[in-house]
């Protein structure tokens, strides 16, 4: 008997183990292995109709796996040359679209990368790229939230403190935290409890407790190196300590979407899944 808590642990993607390897065998895969969650991963671009996000949407209903969907990695909302910006925005409302026809609950990009810029600066045109984007999806009756990511490279726009300000300033909007990527990005420092509960306790203290509710989250292994990150890890070759990212949103009670996106998808996220249910029950 699973325990059922509130956080829903599954794979970036299809699962390797999963044949044919098509999304909707992923879904009834991931239900027979004891997951809850698949992320559609689109970082290579959105290919998927609406016929087959509709089937997706049925079937995940019916298994009881929950979406979220990861919107192409060439999203740049810093860019210099406008049309890139414009084709930035293009993807993500892409992905929003299959994604909230999937019945997915929110799409993650990374958002934007500093280049020379003043980060104020970059701040400001994120927020006012984000603030149409919004006003677009809402136009478009797409029915989703935007979650821009904590980014891993220190080239790239994404500190958690950014990205909760972005949800101060834009109501409706909640940061998706890759722990991964603020491990990395701090070149291996944030990696203790402590500081996990500290960043939870932040996107408590300053979008509600809500916002941990519906937690859009990254975890797997990750290497790094002086930029921040560098490559995904298995879980049994990282010195992230996952083990306290996980005892810590068990004692903040968080619920939403945990995706792991370590290489060995379906393994790590089964010790994911297996350890949330040991803590969970203490």
């Amino acid at each position: 008997m699973i325990a059922m808590g509130k956080l829903r642990i599954g794979t970036a993607g299809i699962p390797a183990s999963t044949k044919p390897r098509t999304s909707q065998n992923a879904i009834k895969h991931l239900a027979e292995m004891g997951l809850r969650h698949m992320e559609l991963e689109f970082v290579r671009g959105v290919r998927m109709s609406e016929a087959t996000a509709l089937e997706l949407r049925k079937l995940a209903e019916e298994y009881d796996i929950s979406l979220t969907v990861h919107a192409p990695y060439y999203v740049n909302l810093n860019s210099a040359e406008p049309e890139k910006v414009v084709a930035s925005k293009e993807r993500i409302i892409q992905a929003a679209q299959v994604g909230a026809w999937a019945g997915a609950k929110s799409v993650t990009f990374h958002p934007a990368y500093y280049h020379n810029d003043d980060p104020e600066v970059v701040y400001s045109r994120v927020r006012e790229q984000m603030e149409d984007l919004m006003e677009t999806l809402d136009r478009e009756g797409i029915d989703i939230r935007l979650s821009p990511e904590t980014t891993g490279g220190l080239s790239q726009f994404g500190t958690l403190e950014e990205l909760v300000r972005l949800g101060v300033d834009l109501p409706g909007v909640y940061p998706c935290v890759d722990f991964s990527h603020l491990f990395a990005r701090s070149i291996g420092e944030f990696n203790s409890y402590k500081q996990f509960v500290e960043a939870l306790q932040l996107i408590s203290d300053q979008l509600g407790p809500q916002a941990l509710q519906e937690q859009h989250i990254h975890l797997s292994g990750i290497e790094y190196g002086p930029k921040g990150e560098r490559n995904h890890l298995p879980f049994s070759e990282t010195e992230l300590d996952y083990q306290g990212v996980l005892q810590a949103l068990v004692d903040f009670d968080v619920g939403g979407w945990l995706t792991c996106e370590s290489p060995i998808l379906e393994e790590d996220a089964l010790i994911l899944q297996d350890l949330y249910e040991q803590l969970i029950k203490e």
